[in-house]
């Protein structure tokens, strides 16, 4: 029997296992490295021979990915290198990588894509912590993406920046590797890698569907117009939603003076722009708490609280209730609509 034989006669023989087999071998959490509310999925090896005999996973598929928020002291060092491609997205805080012999920084709002199979260091910066999505994926397009990645690249808050979404792609990523089933699941998951790849590859691009909403809107930003500055706030605010931010933060963002700015956000929106802006991780909150499995202290650090139980404090200030409470009364909601 030749190997294509045998391959499609084991490919025939697994299918009929796929869902068992998949659902507990995809759902494959990472040991804790340590970092408070980190989350990460690795994909078995036995899956990984599926994504790159599969005709269309193999065109780009992730094989690791994960997300540490704050991570102080982490570091990593391959000597030899590895067969993935390794992209790093930092959100918050700084780190550093070393690569064919230089030295980089690496800031918030800045991302970078280590090569396969090249030495490599990278880590947070002596004496800070750094927050970071990051993927290690394979595939046949792969280094279309990487291409031009291997110095840090800035993907900074704009008017037409769309960040929220592409961490939304993020998650969703992690979800369906982490609950994944079958097959179908894999080619999802490669599918959601190009887009969120692109989305940094091809940044003009990915942004400039922004600004066509932007032109048709009835409300446009623009800079003279009071209702466009709050509304350039607040889409500043929805970028950066899993950050700390300042009040001076936002007035260096919109160009405003305290006093004017702080004015006019409450006329317009009710409270101060801060006070909103916790109204946002909290809507953020309920969202995440409705629609995931992620532990309580997980999504408090995935909106930048450091302190669980402030965390708690203010979404029971906020919502009358604790959220384990909010999650159960969802569910049992939730279990009454399917009866």
């Amino acid at each position: 029997m030749d190997y294509l034989a045998v391959c499609f006669e084991t490919w025939n023989i697994f299918r009929n296992f796929a869902p068992v087999i998949i659902r507990k071998a995809i759902a494959m959490v990472r040991k804790k490295d340590g970092f408070w509310g980190e989350r990460a999925v690795v994909v078995p090896p036995m899956l990984v021979k599926i994504e790159e005999e599969d005709p269309l996973v193999r065109s780009l598929f992730i094989t690791d990915i994960g997300y540490y928020p704050m991570a102080e002291h982490h570091y990593c060092s391959r000597e030899e290198g590895i067969n993935q491609y390794v992209l790093i997205y930092c959100v918050e805080g700084h780190g550093f990588y070393r690569l064919r012999g230089k030295a980089f920084a690496v800031s918030r709002n800045q991302y970078f894509i280590l090569p396969a199979g090249i030495p490599h260091e990278y880590g947070a910066a002596e004496g800070a912590q750094w927050t970071i999505y990051w993927v290690h994926f394979r595939g046949e397009h792969a280094a279309v993406y990487a291409d031009g990645a291997e110095k840090p690249s800035d993907v900074k808050a704009a008017l037409n920046s769309n960040i929220a979404n592409r961490n939304n792609i993020f998650e969703e990523m992690m979800a369906t590797l982490h609950l994944g089933e079958d097959i179908e699941d894999l080619r999802y998951a490669s599918s959601l890698l190009h887009y969120y790849l692109a989305s940094l590859r091809y940044l003009r691009q990915y942004r400039r569907s922004v600004d066509y909403h932007a032109s048709n809107s009835s409300r446009p930003f623009s800079s003279g117009k009071g209702i466009g500055i709050v509304d350039a706030a607040v889409h500043y605010m929805k970028e950066n939603i899993e950050r700390r931010i300042t009040l001076q933060d936002i007035l260096d963002y919109v160009g405003y003076s305290s006093t004017r700015f702080s004015s006019l956000f409450k006329k317009q929106r009710g409270c101060s722009p801060l006070a909103y802006f916790n109204r946002l991780k909290i809507e953020y909150a309920c969202d995440m708490l409705r629609t995931t499995d992620m532990h309580i202290n997980q999504i408090c650090f995935k909106l930048g609280f450091e302190d669980a139980l402030y965390f708690s404090r203010m979404f029971s200030k906020a919502m009358g209730m604790s959220p384990s409470k909010y999650r159960n009364n969802c569910r049992k909601y939730e279990e009454k609509i399917e009866k």
